[in-house]
């Protein structure tokens, strides 16, 4: 194991996450608030000293392997979530800090479930923060670092796979480093896209710059106890719905179409049928809940809004889906596990995953009937590798067990199994609300502190499918 070479990445990902912390200060700045130097500026010394100490000499042998490159991904996470954690603390505005550590994991693993009641209340700079984490996340922080970095090529496909999500990582030209840089690109792209359009909606700057970092991660975030709601507008709910369904695309799809290869981008399964089950979820769930809504017109828009939210794991809510019908209450329970497409910046099992496994089934349904029938699992017309079947069926397996795990650890603090299922569910998922006490209209405050340590497990095992972290616990000796 290459220990120097994972403590040299881990320190190029916290000099990222301790210069952006500079950003906060300068919202505090701006609006007045004096004590955000303080909150701030000593996790800013904090990590950047940490950073330059493991930073200070490039190791020779620079070789990194998958088990580096998980382990390293990892335990970066989990480093910049508790640094990232001490200016809630710090502030005084999240005192606890088992609170600050889960507002700041459900930040960077674009989650957006929260344990605040009171979000405005918060400071600006505060509220800057807990949005921008939802930025970072969304691509991932090892991305922003590969895409200015440059380094061994096969070197930074093994970090890449441990932090892009979906059963398949592939690079959209030669050079990862490339990728990145396009990748990032994109995203940048379509952030500043969405925020000029919210202000051209009538919303303020700073609102439209939380909510378009909030909406590029699918986190959730708001600066309003009532979130989008707040808004009372059908333009910014459609702009950031748009936007929320853009950001669960794979991004090779945006490079296809930038290099005019249009026939690639068409021929992809996965990005088709997220759209289909977008647009089947939202016409079922209008006729569902149209009783309780203003016309077949005003259940459209809150039925295609918590849609786009919740396959996408946004988060984002214009209406308590808790005084919905069981029904749809319970299809977007399932959207929760479906999620968004794979190489986005969505959670859930990823569509791909989803339909890999699903064809795996019919196959060996077919295989059963006639054993001498040669079916193959394919996708966009071609054959799936075998590890990639192989390990969408693990990966579903390890995800149930380890939901179950946690399903009973959270069951100890006595809420009913549909809220502690859904606080689970959600937070695997990356998605923010669940139902009950735990709905958009609620938060997860009420829960323990050890319930809410083992959430962050599971957001980080969400957004980070699961390996990395096994690996991180269960590491072994290995090139």
């Amino acid at each position: 194991m290459n220990y120097k070479m994972i403590f040299y990445i881990m320190g190029q990902i916290l000099k990222v996450v301790g210069l952006c912390m500079l950003l906060p200060i300068l919202v505090g700045a701006i609006y007045g608030e004096e004590h955000v130097v303080t909150s701030f500026g000593i996790p800013f010394l904090v990590t950047m000293a940490i950073a330059l100490a493991f930073t200070f000499r490039k190791p020779k042998n620079n070789e990194v392997y998958s088990m580096e490159g998980f382990i390293s991904v990892a335990a970066s996470w989990i480093t910049m979530s508790c640094i990232g954690a001490i200016p809630f603390v710090l502030s005084g505005e999240i005192p606890s800090y088992a609170n600050a550590l889960f507002e700041t994991v459900s930040g960077f693993t674009t989650t957006g479930a929260t344990v605040l009641s009171d979000v405005e209340s918060m400071s600006r700079s505060c509220l800057f923060w807990r949005a921008f984490t939802h930025w970072l996340g969304g691509m991932g922080v090892l991305m922003f670092v590969l895409a200015i970095m440059s380094s061994n090529d096969a070197r930074t496909m093994h970090m890449m796979r441990a932090e892009c999500a979906g059963p398949n990582v592939g690079r959209l030209v030669s050079k990862s480093n490339f990728s990145a840089r396009i990748l990032y690109g994109i995203y940048i792209s379509l952030t500043v896209s969405e925020a000029v359009l919210l202000m051209i909606g009538g919303v303020p700057l700073y609102d439209a710059i939380i909510h378009a970092c909030s909406s590029a991660g699918t986190g959730g975030f708001s600066m309003w106890n009532n979130s989008i709601a707040h808004y009372g507008s059908v333009y910014v709910e459609m702009v950031i719905a748009v936007f929320i369904i853009l950001f669960g695309v794979n991004f090779n799809l945006y490079y296809y179409l930038i290099i005019r290869k249009f026939s690639l981008a068409y021929k992809n399964e996965e990005v088709r049928t997220y759209f289909g089950i977008i647009i089947a979820a939202t016409a079922i769930i209008t006729l569902n809940i149209m009783k309780l809504c203003d016309g077949a017109g005003d259940a459209l828009r809150k039925a295609f809004f918590m849609v786009a939210s919740t396959i996408t794991s946004a988060g984002f809510s214009n209406t308590d889906t808790g005084e919905w019908p069981v029904f749809s209450q319970t299809l977007l329970l399932l959207l929760m596990f479906v999620g968004s497409c794979a190489g986005s910046t969505g959670g859930g099992m990823k569509v791909s995953r989803i339909m890999i496994i699903i064809k795996t089934g019919i196959k060996e349904l077919k295989y059963i009937v006639s054993p001498r029938a040669v079916a193959t699992v394919k996708m966009d017309g071609k054959p799936v590798e075998r590890d990639v079947v192989r390990g969408a069926s693990s990966y579903l397996i390890l995800f149930v067990m380890l939901m179950s795990v946690s399903l009973l650890l959270v069951s100890l603090d006595n809420y009913s199994i549909e809220e502690s299922l859904s606080a689970v569910i959600t937070c695997m998922n990356n998605i923010g609300f669940g139902v009950g006490r735990f709905s958009p209209s609620g938060n997860l405050g009420g829960l323990s502190a050890f319930s809410k340590i083992v959430l962050c497990f599971d957001m980080l095992l969400g957004r980070l499918e699961i390996y990395p972290l096994i690996m991180l616990f269960a590491g072994r000796n290995s090139k």
